[in-house]
């Protein structure tokens, strides 16, 4: 195969990682405008994201057994076409019922396009060419998900929340026809279903099916308040200490936890982990700012968290000219160290911030996503033997997942438990003598007075404008002591980076049959 072949099947299978990363974060910004047009309360309209996600993270680690058995061609196929046909059932949705069970759908047959596109890239290339495809997968992992909320938003304003499924068919179908014709690195073996770890994959699926139910809904349930999140809890932990023990005694698992004896393995998934909860819990934050706080629409916040996706873009080719000259250890502590950076020039925020007081913390972030994700995938993944690096990658980018499933419920929580003691604090210095308050709310008064109100209403709505404002203020605050949290997770991790073994050269790429 041609390098000039490689290169264009390689783009293509990005392509299709592409549109499933996207559709993970594409609702968010809609979740309002489908819940509307499908009749559907709040607490059923979140489910719309929560069953793609459950989905995903289940067959992400299973890819790799999948991809031995179909072949790589193949599995990319077959997920390509699923995804593409789940995607014109979830535009075709009659109820929300129908919707969920649709996303799960859309969310099992997509995300095993994921981890085959990290594969490929490191059979496929290697050298300075093996760096700049991890650049761009590295890139594409983290760039997908953030432009989420601004493509959504767009396509909802100018058209309808339907056209955020039907924009799938035409790349899902394009992927689906030239991959299978192009991409041959290895071949199916159907003989591994004989034997296969059936228990070890209903394990997985048992615990991470639970878990990820768990932390989505925990924040709004009050946790272990709530006995069925104390139940999946328990069926999640039970079934993760059995799926461990089953992975290390069967002779063939399903997922390759004795990966995790290599150094750099082992780390690069736990950094893979903390990227994880910070573009995903900062693609949550943001635009749930703008809208609860400055009551932005759905294209308004797309607009103003679209400057990550910018400076992300930008940063491509200068971390693929400095990866082939610089340690990439050295990379990934920058990239860290801009992402607490990021999270630094987050913390001051105030009620009135927009797009223009967000570039400067987005410009850095955006920065930091592609110095981050982009090395630690070639420090991961770049030192394993080809016969694992399939059951490897799908840990691998397992892990990041899981990092923003929890860090999204972290953050979510944080917001609950501190906006409650910001509140109280405020509320506190609101109850003494003061005169500014005073006179505010006399001024309130006055306005709903001259307006035709009563004295006693008046004072009421004076009463109540001021808990809006003081809300407000304490969700805002709170928002800044998440950031902050997150800031120090980066900074732990930029100080683990030396324990990780510098890169040794890489191969020439095996020639493909």
């Amino acid at each position: 195969m041609t390098l000039s072949t490689r290169i264009f099947a390689f783009s293509t299978m990005c392509v299709g990682m592409f549109i499933a990363l996207l559709d993970i974060q594409i609702v968010s910004a809609s979740l309002k405008d489908i819940g509307g047009g499908l009749s559907a309360g709040t607490d059923e309209t979140v489910w719309v994201q929560t069953a793609y996600l459950i989905a995903e993270i289940i067959v992400i680690p299973l890819s790799g057994w999948l991809a031995h058995v179909m072949s790589t061609r193949w599995l990319f196929c077959v997920s390509a076409i699923g995804f593409t046909l789940s995607s014109l059932l979830c535009g075709w949705a009659w109820n929300i019922q129908s919707m969920i069970a649709f996303r799960a759908l859309q969310g099992f047959l997509g995300g095993s396009m994921i981890p085959l596109v990290f594969t490929t890239a490191f059979i496929f290339f290697a050298g300075p060419q093996r760096v700049f495809a991890a650049a761009t997968v590295g890139g594409i992992a983290s760039l997908a998900p953030t432009l989420g909320p601004t493509v959504g938003g767009w396509i909802t304003d100018n058209y309808s929340w339907h056209w955020l499924f039907f924009i799938n068919l035409v790349p899902g179908a394009f992927v689906a026809i030239a991959v299978p014709l192009m991409v041959r690195i290895d071949r199916a073996n159907l003989a591994l279903l004989r034997g296969a770890d059936y228990l070890g994959i209903a394990l997985l699926a048992l615990c991470l099916g639970c878990l990820e139910y768990t932390l989505e809904e925990g924040p709004r349930w009050d946790w272990f308040g709530d006995s069925a999140i104390l139940t999946t809890a328990w069926i999640s932990a039970v079934a993760g200490v059995l799926f461990i023990w089953r992975s290390l005694t069967f002779a063939r698992p399903i997922v390759d936890l004795r990966a995790l004896k290599e150094r750099n393995f082992a780390l690069g998934c736990f950094f893979s982990f903390i990227t994880g909860v910070g573009i995903f819990a900062t693609i949550y934050l943001t635009p749930l700012f703008l809208g609860q706080v400055r009551g932005f629409s759905a294209l308004q916040i797309g607009v103003a968290v679209f400057s990550t996706g910018i400076f992300q873009v930008l940063s491509i080719p200068v971390y693929s000219f400095f990866a082939n000259r610089i340690d990439l250890r050295w990379l990934l502590m920058f990239g860290l160290a801009c992402f607490a950076f990021s999270m630094w020039n987050f913390m001051p925020i105030t009620h009135d911030w927009g797009a223009r007081e967000l570039l400067i913390p987005q410009a850095f972030r955006g920065m930091a996503q592609q110095f981050s994700v982009a090395p630690v995938v070639t420090l991961t993944l770049g030192g394993l033997a080809p016969e694992r690096l399939k059951m490897a990658s799908g840990l691998f980018n397992l892990m990041r997942n899981l990092g923003g499933a929890i860090g999204i419920a972290w953050c979510a929580t944080l917001l609950n438990d501190r906006t409650n003691l910001h509140f109280a604090r405020l509320a506190e210095a609101l109850a003494a003598p003061n005169d500014a308050m005073n006179a505010m709310l006399d001024t309130l008064a006055g306005q709903f007075i001259r307006l035709g109100y009563d004295t006693s209403y008046a004072a009421t709505a004076a009463l109540r404008q001021l808990w809006t404002l003081t809300y407000r203020e304490a969700r805002t605050l709170t928002f800044s002591d998440t950031f902050m949290a997150i800031m120090c997770c980066f900074i732990i991790a930029a100080a683990m980076v030396p324990l990780m073994k510098k890169m040794a050269k890489t191969p020439a790429p095996p020639p493909a049959h």
